[in-house]
């Protein structure tokens, strides 16, 4: 899933990212699913679990935009809690918080170290870094 377009990015590269994976596809045998996701609390909250039941993926990958980094960023956690900034409805939780009663942090499962290694190795001219935070 690649974001929607929000603040100074009137064009996300991350649905940019992931149209450009769609059409370049996969293996025969991996069926890929392409959306673009709202930046937007709520409509985050409820697609996001509709999606995961209507498809029972096996992975799934969020690609975000970030106006610092100078990296392909593989992320290690997602956070949960100190969002303070308006979506593009002007909405921010009064909890701060992404999902109420959530944990604070999920944990990829995923070894991003080794991912980054192994990408690093393939001579590509593409860095590729290690984040513990993914931002808010």
């Amino acid at each position: 899933a690649g974001f929607g377009p929000f603040g100074e990015h009137a064009v996300n590269a991350s649905w940019i990212a992931v149209q450009e994976l769609e059409k370049l596809g996969l293996r025969d045998d991996v069926d890929l699913h392409v959306y673009e996701v709202p930046v937007e609390y709520q409509t985050v909250q409820r697609l996001i679990p509709a999606l995961w039941k209507k498809h029972s993926p096996q992975l799934v990958v969020h690609v975000g935009v970030s106006g610092m980094a100078t990296t392909v960023t593989l992320e290690k956690c997602g956070h949960n809690v100190g969002y303070k900034g308006l979506d593009n409805c002007r909405f921010c939780p009064g909890s701060q918080c992404c999902v109420e009663g959530g944990p604070e942090c999920i944990d990829s499962i995923i070894d991003m170290d080794t991912v980054c290694k192994r990408v690093s190795a393939l001579g590509l001219d593409v860095a590729v870094t290690i984040s513990k935070d993914a931002g808010r």
